[in-house]
């Protein structure tokens, strides 16, 4: 049977990529006219809608040069960005981006500019990887459907964006969250702390922050009463904004042990989850079939409802790093390449002190110079040595050289 379903999507693939489907051109204009430049812009629509995109493009470019006073002039233009974007591929993504782009910067105080720039973030969309690959993509669609919601508050694409700008968020969290499970199961609790925190604070709507929030507590908690503080701030976060996660009852039980306050649960969290709950989309039997064929990533778990962030995951520091000013810290950590390559011969070696010592001689100014006098002097102490040895060694050559010399020399009479 699953063999029979893909066979037909596959057909029906060639059949759509053949161009035996018509497929409308959104935006034609309907003015019934016999001008040149009406006549050429109709006929590129019609290649456009029967998939010839180069004749569509040589028509448009046509129009373009021919009549540049021209009303339709804009909506050429942007017919030319429409042939790349539904011709598809690398190259012509890439040609369709640039030509909505130039339509935005010349047009943009028309309606289709909203549409331009909507078009460029599915361009983005459409290229996403999964949540385990590279994220350049995802985070390029991210950037260019802000870039609508704020340059165009009032368009009609602003509901449509916000949601893609929810999956996308979706995948970019599940990447984080991949990362801080690695470090979790592996025991690198700072570092999974850091991640998991970065991920709560960036992405409140990613559908397992629960479970981020649970695993960010326990990192905390396996790190010592001196991280109790955060400990107790990560499960009063799941009790209080995601109340009816599964782990909620856990998040309470711990806060007791933890002998901290339990908060009361956010009404407006209780509705959000319990409308998440009831509009979710659940995949069909088809989706699961093929989910291994999908380039893109398994959004179908995003929130449908609530505000996206407008703002770019910044990297943070974990709490294993001193910061600056901390108690027995000065300065800032730094690291420069040597320039002096003799440091190594004339400084003294730190590796060739016991611990003991070093502490004693960082401590005792008077130990420390005591310490560097007597390195020096062993150092001239081998150099001497080592001159000393030296001409022994290359006293027996020059006897037996001496000697057999002499001893080629007849004796005098």
């Amino acid at each position: 049977m699953a063999r029979y379903i893909l066979t037909v999507i596959l057909m029906a693939g060639l059949v759509t990529s053949c161009g035996f489907k018509r497929k409308k051109y959104e935006n034609p204009i309907t003015k019934d006219t016999k001008q040149p430049d009406k006549v050429l812009y109709d006929r590129a629509i019609s290649d456009i809608e029967h998939s010839r995109y180069e004749v569509a493009r040589i028509t448009l470019n046509t129009l373009i040069n021919t009549y540049d006073q021209s009303e339709y002039l804009a909506k050429a233009k942007l017919a030319v960005a429409d042939s790349w974007f539904r011709e598809g591929g690398a190259a012509g993504l890439a040609q369709a981006e640039a030509e909505y782009k130039d339509f935005i910067l010349f047009y943009p105080t028309m309606e289709e500019a909203a549409e331009s720039q909507q078009k460029v973030c599915m361009i983005h969309y459409r290229q996403m990887e999964k949540a385990d690959r590279d994220p350049n993509q995802a985070l390029r669609a991210e950037d260019e459907c802000r870039q609508l919601i704020v340059q165009f508050p009032n368009s009609k694409f602003v509901d449509e964006t916000q949601q893609l700008l929810r999956n996308i968020q979706e995948a970019l969290a599940d990447a984080e969250f991949k990362v801080g499970t690695f470090y979790y199961k592996r025991g690198s609790n700072f570092a999974a702390a850091n991640r998991f925190t970065r991920l709560v604070d960036q992405y409140p709507l990613y559908s397992k922050a629960d479970e981020a929030l649970w695993q960010l507590g326990e990192s905390y908690g396996r790190l010592g009463n001196r991280f109790r503080p955060q400990e107790g701030e990560a499960y009063a976060h799941i009790v209080k904004d995601y109340p009816l996660s599964e782990y909620a009852d856990n998040a309470k039980k711990k806060l007791r042990e933890l002998e901290m306050a339990i908060p009361e649960a956010d009404p407006k969290a209780v509705a959000r989850m319990q409308w998440e709950k009831e509009n979710r989309q659940k995949a069909g039997m088809v989706s699961k079939s093929t989910a291994f064929l999908r380039r893109g990533p398994d959004v179908s778990t995003a929130a449908r409802s609530g505000s996206p962030a407008m703002t770019t995951l910044r990297p943070s520091v974990p709490l294993s790093v001193p910061p600056t000013g901390a108690p027995g810290f000065t300065g800032d950590v730094t690291a420069t390449t040597v320039s002096d390559s003799t440091a190594l011969d004339t400084k003294p070696d730190a590796r060739a002190n016991p611990a003991a010592s070093t502490a004693a001689s960082t401590s005792d100014p008077k130990s420390q110079q005591q310490t560097a006098s007597d390195q020096q002097k062993s150092q001239k102490k081998k150099k001497k040595d080592k001159k000393q040895k030296q001409p022994a060694d290359n006293s027996q050559p020059a006897a037996s050289s001496s000697s057999s010399s002499s001893s080629s020399i007849p004796p005098k009479p």
